[in-house]
């Protein structure tokens, strides 16, 4: 946030930026996965309905179902998500599992979110691709009216479904444009399973001007960077931890102000880093990159919103002013009209400045 006038509480860093603070800070989620992001106790309840065997103690049951805190072979880690799908293939449960999420997400101060899911994974029950589109919407749109956060969904592609299935979700997102679908995605496991596998796909979304984010660069290589940009038309990057490795092509991502989705959690869960210290968010950020901070999987990662940040502000001990910047990206990289976007932006930075006078933070000193 560049205000053009220094206030003291600009260098108020890590972990004397309190709690409260940091929950109130306006924000935005770009990167959330709604089948990774279920209440625990709302899976435990559609799990139970559904047949599964729902152990009472918290421990055993997220042994059971979740991935551990950390789980580094991808097709093991990918092979969770089967539990959540079971219970989420009806329209009540799809529409209860987005409007419980975006008022989670609305209490720790998200005033803007991305949901993306595949459609075609909620199609055992019965429903029709497009159905579930519209269960999800309905949740989001409840959550919008009862709490004010502005929700979007990204419809997402799978790299190791068949290519038609992908021009199939293609289709969709481009029908739902403008009625709530923001964007289409492809995720999956990186490694032997290339985007460009899937270009008819992008090709129908790029020719209808929809927007385009791809996962790129956790499970493999900048040369999946590479190819999600300049052969998919990427507009955002998902990850993109593995970026640092080509200079140039960093380069190129910093000056086109490509928009990367950090979810700092996750990548620590899935092995993508070893240890957060090593982790190229701040690395990115004295680049000039424009990084985005992100859930990913809540209920997975065990995080939330407000958590992503404290670990952030913790890890790399960033200034106020460095994570009010970082929060501004997200808002900036939005899937939004302009108009609509300028307006927000507007708003956050207004907001911005109201809670350093609130919380009085010109008056703290850097270590609380």
């Amino acid at each position: 946030m560049n205000t053009g006038q220094y206030r003291p509480s600009d260098l108020l860093r890590g972990g004397g930026i309190p709690d409260d603070v940091l929950r109130s800070l306006p924000k935005a989620d770009l990167h959330c996965h709604l089948d990774g992001s279920l209440r625990l106790e709302t899976f435990r309840e559609l799990g139970a309905a559904a047949g599964l065997d729902m152990p009472a103690d918290e421990t055993e049951l997220r042994e059971r179902y979740f991935p551990s805190a950390r789980e580094c072979r991808i097709n093991e880690f990918l092979g969770y998500f089967e539990y959540t799908l079971a219970v989420m293939q009806t329209a009540e449960n799809l529409e209860r599992s987005a409007r419980e999420l975006a008022a989670d997400f609305a209490a720790d101060g998200v005033w803007y979110l991305e949901v993306r899911f595949c459609p075609l994974q909620h199609t055992d029950g019965g429903l029709t691709g497009d159905e579930a589109v519209a269960a999800v919407r309905r949740g989001l749109d409840a959550a919008e009216k009862q709490h004010g956060i502005r929700a979007g969904i990204i419809i997402t592609g799978i790299r190791t479904i068949a290519p038609e299935h992908s021009l199939e979700l293609a289709k969709l997102a481009v029908e739902w444009k403008g009625r709530g679908v923001v964007a289409f995605d492809l995720a999956g496991a990186e490694e032997d399973h290339p985007a460009k596998r899937h270009i008819e796909a992008f090709y129908h979304v790029m020719n209808h001007n929809q927007n385009v984010t791809i996962h790129a660069g956790e499970g493999f290589g900048p040369e999946s960077i590479h190819q999600a940009l300049h052969r998919c038309g990427a507009n955002r990057i998902g990850h993109g931890v593995r970026l640092e490795e080509d200079p140039e092509l960093m380069a190129y991502v910093a000056d086109h102000r490509i928009p990367l989705e950090i979810c700092l959690s996750s990548n620590l869960q899935s092995c993508v880093v070893d240890d957060l210290a090593d982790h190229p968010l701040r690395f990115y950020m004295r680049k000039g990159l424009r990084v985005t901070i992100n859930t990913d999987n809540t209920l997975f990662a065990r995080t939330t919103p407000l958590g992503e940040l404290r670990l952030a502000v913790d890890t790399f001990d960033f200034t106020l002013l460095e994570t009010e910047n970082l929060l501004l990206n997200g808002f900036k990289s939005a899937f939004l009209p302009e108009a609509d976007k300028s307006k927000m932006i507007q708003k956050v930075l207004a907001t911005f400045r109201s809670l350093r006078d609130q919380y009085e933070l010109d008056d703290v000193r850097d270590g609380g």
